[in-house]
């Protein structure tokens, strides 16, 4: 029967590894256990236990540090970077037509507004959200037109 345990060991440490949860390794760690208890006893109810039980305890016991361990600021990145950012228009931003651009970070961007204004080249302005090539921007200092 230890073979048994052994393979369903090698199974759950496949499948960690192809996961990313950290959860099916105390089940492989558990199927170990139940192979060692079977070169003592043949009773599969109580080897078959001992990999409940132990298994439980070990992803109980472990949990909050796994937590710990694997929880993560999420740090945004690619075009999400720049939500929050200021930029200057470089295109006047007409709402109704959906059209111009604003320089981010050394990076054009074609740009929109959700408010019913326009937003003339050279105005300063803060990117509020992005939806595919396009980023949405709120005025923060209009430019004087001449």
């Amino acid at each position: 029967m230890w073979q048994i345990w052994l393979i369903a060991s090698g199974v759950f440490f496949i499948i960690e590894i192809i996961t990313v949860g950290f959860l099916v390794f105390w089940l492989a760690i558990a199927s170990l256990l139940a192979m060692v208890v079977s070169f003592f006893t043949s009773n599969i109810i109580i080897q078959f236990t001992v990999f409940v039980i132990s298994s439980a305890i070990l992803i109980l016991a472990t949990k909050p540090f796994v937590e710990k361990l694997t929880k993560k600021d999420a740090v945004q990145t690619n075009v999400y970077s720049i939500i929050g950012k200021k930029g200057i228009v470089i295109e006047d931003i007409d709402w109704n037509k959906g059209t111009g651009q604003i320089k981010v970070g050394g990076e054009t961007w074609s740009a929109k507004t959700n408010e019913q204004i326009d937003i003339p080249k050279d105005s300063e302005v803060e990117v509020v959200d992005i939806d595919g090539v396009k980023a949405f921007v709120k005025p923060l200092k209009i430019a004087s037109t001449k």
